[in-house]
């Protein structure tokens, strides 16, 4: 086993840490997968009430961006005549934005208007049986892409060229992990660990002076398990292990067959998960030259013929504590 630390300590998170407080664990459904929540709870701890309020949270982000809901806000868009504008409610503006510009920095490695290319692989809302010929996967692509998109970034709405489907399934389960932390440290939870479908962001420390330490997903044998500190950090994981060849490249709209899981560390949950995605696409080199280019903490396991490459970028690299070094 080896163990990946954040290279600093939160100070401001000792004066709302308390030793005596029990964990407490509440769960539920959403996004097509599930949602768990471990806390500090402190007395007087109202388990019916803050469940409550995730779950009204959550619903306020299907609502504004599920690809599987017709009536939501990102499923209007889709539907929506081309050349009108479309004015987009916070969170979807959030979303929206983040996601532009990382299809800027990834180089069209991850693309939040590939809606049409997820679809005909059967990874939408729209069942199929079998999978899509080169000239369905042509015809998609031709309406496909973030540069068909013109985003007003002030006015915080989004045109519609015609024909094109959004879907933001390679980041919104990220920012709905950051979402409830941040409900969670407003209703005075400074020390929790939530998790939607993979994706954890790990929030101060556990009553008993440990961090919340997680596994990081290592399907592949013979690579050694990495265990991760989540301190005011989050980790979230694209591959193919669970789900199979899900995630589409956005250049080729060909499933992607070499990323066997990709996971990033960062301290947002919303960028672990779209860069995750993107990092996933991109060919080897590529994808160690943007991650080192961005000062991402990555651990690949990427397909290499019949064996399995492990990678693990410099940030990451300066997290792991040394091997020989006993820990207490």
């Amino acid at each position: 086993m080896r163990f990946a630390v954040p290279l600093e300590i939160d100070p401001t998170c000792f004066a709302t840490w308390r030793q005596d407080n029990p964990v407490a664990s509440m769960d539920g459904e959403t996004m097509g997968t599930t949602w768990h929540v471990k806390l500090s709870a402190p007395a007087g701890f109202d388990r019916k009430a803050l469940s409550a309020a995730i779950e009204a949270r959550l619903e306020t982000i299907l609502a504004q961006m599920s690809h599987w809901r017709e009536d939501s806000a990102l499923g209007r868009f889709n539907r929506a005549t081309g050349g009108t504008w479309h004015a987009l409610p916070p969170d979807f503006a959030l979303v929206m934005d983040t996601a532009l510009t990382i299809a800027e920095r990834s180089a069209g490695a991850f693309d939040p208007a590939i809606g049409a290319l997820v679809d005909i692989w059967g990874h939408g809302p729209v069942q199929v049986t079998r999978p899509p010929d080169q000239t369905e996967i042509e015809q998609a692509l031709a309406v496909s892409g973030f540069t068909r998109l013109a985003h007003d970034r002030e006015a915080q709405r989004l045109r519609q060229p015609g024909a094109l489907r959004l879907d933001l399934s390679g980041i919104a389960k990220g920012f709905a992990v950051d979402a409830l932390a941040r409900l969670l440290r407003e209703r005075g939870f400074h020390h929790a660990l939530v998790e939607i479908g993979g994706e954890l962001v790990g929030l101060g420390l556990r009553p008993d002076g440990d961090p919340w330490w997680v596994d990081l997903e290592t399907p592949a044998n013979g690579v050694t398990p990495l265990r991760l500190a989540l301190h005011q950090l989050a980790v979230a994981t694209s591959g193919d292990y669970v789900r199979g060849r899900h995630t589409i490249d956005p250049r080729s709209g060909q499933p992607v067959e070499h990323a066997m899981a990709v996971s990033v560390i960062h301290s947002s949950a919303m960028l672990a998960d779209v860069w995750a995605t993107a990092l996933s696409v991109h060919a080897q080199g590529a994808m160690q030259a943007l991650a080192t280019r961005e000062k991402l903490a990555v651990r690949a396991l990427v397909r290499s013929g019949e064996s399995i490459t492990e990678w693990i970028s410099p940030v990451l690299h300066s997290m792991l504590e040394p091997e020989d070094e006993p820990r207490g």
